[in-house]
C-alpha cells in the first residue's frame, strides 16, 4: 500500500493495515527512502531503529515495536552533503541520478518480490550489498 498520510505521519495507515488485515508488525514489509544510503543502494533488514526517518518513527510509534521488515532505498547525493533533508526529499532526481534511482526502483522491486515469495532472509542475501 502507499499511505496517502504525510510522510511523517507514516504509522496512522501503517497500522491500520495492520488492524484490517489482523496480522503481526513483523508481516509487514516496510519501503522507503533513505539518506543515510548512497542514491541507488538498497538494504533489507529484519527490524532496527527509525534511524532518524520521521515516517519510520511514526510507524514505529503506532506499532509499538520495531520488529517488523524494512527496505531502504538510498537517495543520499555522491557528495553524501544534504543541506536540507525535507526540502532534497521533495526535489527531483537530476538527470544523472534518474537512471540510477530508476535501477534501484527496479532492484526494490525485485526484492520485495523475492521476500513474499520466498522469504526475507533469501532476499537479504539476494539483493542486500556486500560488506566494504
Amino acid at each position: 500500500m502507499k499511505p496517502m498520510t504525510w510522510m511523517n505521519r507514516s504509522g496512522i495507515a501503517v497500522a491500520a493495515l495492520r488492524d484490517s488485515l489482523a496480522c503481526e508488525a513483523d508481516e509487514i514489509l516496510v519501503c522507503y527512502d533513505d539518506l543515510a544510503l548512497p542514491l541507488g543502494r538498497i538494504r533489507l533488514r529484519p527490524r532496527g531503529s527509525h534511524g532518524g526517518h520521521n515516517g519510520m518513527r511514526s510507524i514505529i510509534d503506532r506499532l509499538g515495536t520495531t520488529e517488523f521488515p524494512r527496505l531502504r532505498v538510498g537517495i543520499a547525493p555522491e557528495t553524501g552533503i544534504v543541506d536540507d533533508g525535507s526540502e532534497f526529499v521533495l526535489a527531483t532526481f537530476t538527470r544523472e541520478e534518474r537512471p540510477i534511482a530508476e535501477e534501484a526502483a527496479v532492484r526494490a522491486a525485485d526484492a520485495v518480490h523475492c521476500a513474499v515469495t520466498e522469504d526475507l532472509l533469501a532476499a537479504m542475501n539476494r539483493f542486500n550489498p556486500e560488506p566494504s
